[in-house]
């Protein structure tokens, strides 16, 4: 690469990542974009294998830093991008051909401050085609608004300015902590958009135990975020409307189920949550229809462990916050 500085800077926080580092870093030489527009920073956060030494020897710049959390990482890769435009990545991605270029195309408009791209999974399992499905409702829902609140970091792009004003990520969240930058950034004024040819190859998770805990890690964690911006427990872009109904539903479905035990009467009002839960999913079923008929089948169920997942996660957010002294924020 030629010593120009680059206008782009792909960040990529990596943690214990040998696995998956070459994949990732193989992908970012093979963009569309000109190698000598973008550099690659890779802030290795206290990794014990050997993703750094893999990462710069596929050409990557590597900071090193104790193992403090995904936030402090990419905090880390902003301080010392070159780019006036830094590009977000994880390890675990494989950027398509033309990512890079997608990626900053939208900021072309000087008014655009962020952008966010999409998942895609070459995967093979029933959970991980769920979870692929899931994303493209989001992908759909965030479609609808010409600007959005939430920049995943997984394929995201910003104006590094805009990252430094408002001060990066909240090192205080191991998870969710770009959902918290987008809704700070959006608050603040800034126009984010959407761009769905803007793609990484992801492997998702393959079990539903996995599954599970990572939907009761975010809902823990979204219990703080909310609490910094208790708006956005009612609407964002990000979060289609039947998903934090079947949330609210599962929740009262446990309520019930524990007091139906003393009053039969209550029996009939289960049924009628539970109605209400499968016509809440009903878009959804008819949209793996669409997509992925094996997944329509068991898509009713999986929709039940997310909610129950999430509602556990949040009622432990919450729970950890009293006991804490500290009031949320909003109602998840």
């Amino acid at each position: 690469m030629s010593s120009a500085i680059p206008s782009i800077t792909v960040v990529i926080p990596a943690y214990n990542a040998a696995e998956t580092i070459e994949v990732c870093m193989a992908a970012l030489t093979r963009q569309t974009t000109s190698r000598e527009r973008y550099e690659v920073i890779l802030v290795d956060d206290g990794s014990t294998d050997r993703t750094p030494e893999l990462a710069a020897q596929l050409g990557a710049s590597v900071i090193a830093q104790a193992h403090t959390g995904r936030a402090a990482a990419r905090n880390r890769g902003i301080d010392a991008a070159r780019g006036a435009l830094v590009l977000f990545t994880d390890a675990d991605c494989e950027p398509a051909g033309d990512w890079v270029e997608q990626m900053v195309t939208p900021l072309l408009d000087p008014n655009v401050t962020g952008v966010k791209g999409v998942y895609r999974t070459r995967q093979k399992s029933l959970t991980a085609r769920f979870v692929q499905i899931e994303y493209e409702d989001r992908y759909d829902h965030a479609a609808q608004s010409r600007y959005i609140d939430f920049v995943d970091t997984y394929a995201a792009a910003y104006r590094r300015t805009a990252l430094v004003a408002v001060g990066g990520f909240d090192p205080t969240l191991p998870f969710d902590e770009d959902q918290e930058l987008s809704f700070r950034l959006a608050e603040a004024g800034h126009k984010l958009v959407f761009n769905p040819l803007a793609a990484v190859y992801h492997r998702h998770p393959e079990s539903w135990a996995r599954y599970a805990q990572r939907k009761v890690q975010i809902g823990y964690w979204k219990t703080r975020v909310l609490k910094l911006h208790p708006s956005k427990a009612w609407r964002d872009t990000h979060t289609p409307w039947n998903l934090k109904f079947q949330v609210t539903l599962a929740g009262l479905s446990a309520l019930l189920a524990l007091l139906s035990s003393w009053v039969g009467a209550l029996h009939w009002l289960l049924g009628l949550l539970l109605a209400a839960f499968v016509v809440s999913g009903a878009s959804f079923v008819k949209k793996a229809w669409r997509r992925d008929r094996p997944v329509a089948w068991f898509a009713l169920p999986a929709l039940c462990l997310r909610a129950w997942a999430l509602g556990l996660g949040f009622v432990g957010g919450y729970a950890s916050a009293i006991v804490r002294h500290r009031q949320p924020g909003g109602l998840p």
